[in-house]
């Protein structure tokens, strides 16, 4: 199954309803698919200059090590150093925060990916994963 435009325009819209229901600040959201492709994304007024880099990275991050940032981010506190050198090897698209989801189908593939960036980093990863959810996919954020 690959990510269908549709179910990454879902996931983009959904994600922005919950930050606005939330009252979370301006955010930016990029839906990848699983080459990495940006299927959807979004910045809102008031987002600063490098949001979408930002959410770009932990969704590329999560992408290219199949793991939610989430995961990323106990990683970076206990192996900093293979982060860092991962983050180098792609190119610098790599951001260890939670808010990069992978996007998982119903047999578990990997079909893509979605991050977020502009509020707390638990407030990004709980619009990604309301996206997610609203498109029937599974949202992955990874592991504590």
């Amino acid at each position: 199954m690959t990510l269908s435009l549709s179910s990454a325009q879902t996931i983009l819209a959904t994600a922005l309803d919950a930050c606005r229901k939330g009252n979370f600040k301006p955010m930016a959201v990029v839906v990848l698919d699983e080459r990495g492709a940006v299927r959807a994304a979004a910045s809102e007024d008031g987002t600063s200059l490098k949001r979408f880099e930002v959410a770009h990275g932990k969704a590329y991050g999560a992408l290219s090590l199949g793991m939610g940032s989430r995961s990323l981010f106990k990683r970076a506190k206990e192996q900093a150093f293979f982060i860092a050198s991962v983050t180098d090897v792609i190119g610098g698209a790599l951001v260890p925060v939670p808010g990069g989801v992978l996007i998982r189908d119903g047999s578990g593939e990997v079909v893509g990916a979605v991050g977020i960036s502009g509020d707390t980093s638990e407030n990004d990863e709980a619009a990604a994963l309301a996206g997610i959810a609203a498109a029937g996919l599974v949202g992955d954020p990874g592991a504590d």
